[in-house]
């Protein structure tokens, strides 16, 4: 069930599994448990929260189906990427895309010292400022 945060949808042993079969991470629309265990393990984990009920074991659904998370279909073949402050997910079709973008906003990023960037968005906001009005 989407959202659901009164059973947990794995913990520290599906967590070790999964690691052990090549999963990357997990991004639930839900609720986790053994939190030390999973932290203990490495293994990124996304999660609404955490609850020590352990979920039932009989919800099975078909491989490559969409699915939502969040508000959001993901479909097999989609990117899925998370850190701390969010979850994106990237169409499978523009993954190409969108990875030549983001690596080319890195090396800028990473060209530009903070007195630059500063600069850039001083002039951009104050610019937007006097459109609107504000005294400059």
């Amino acid at each position: 069930m989407a959202g659901d945060v009164d059973w947990a949808v794995g913990g520290g042993n599906v967590c070790a599994v999964a690691h052990r079969r090549g999963i990357a991470a997990f991004v639930v629309d839900g609720v986790i448990r053994g939190l030390a265990e999973v932290r203990e393990l490495g293994f990124p984990v996304f999660a609404r929260g955490v609850v020590p009920i352990p979920g039932a074991k009989a919800a099975v659904a078909p491989l490559n189906e969409p699915v939502r998370c969040g508000g959001v279909t993901v479909h097999a073949g989609d990117v899925v990427i998370a850190d701390e402050e969010g979850v994106v997910v990237v169409p499978g079709e523009r993954r190409e895309q969108v990875h030549a973008a983001a690596r080319a906003k890195a090396a800028k990023d990473a060209g530009e010292s903070l007195d630059e960037w500063e600069r850039a968005h001083r002039t951009r906001i104050d610019a937007i400022l006097r459109a609107r009005g504000f005294p400059g």
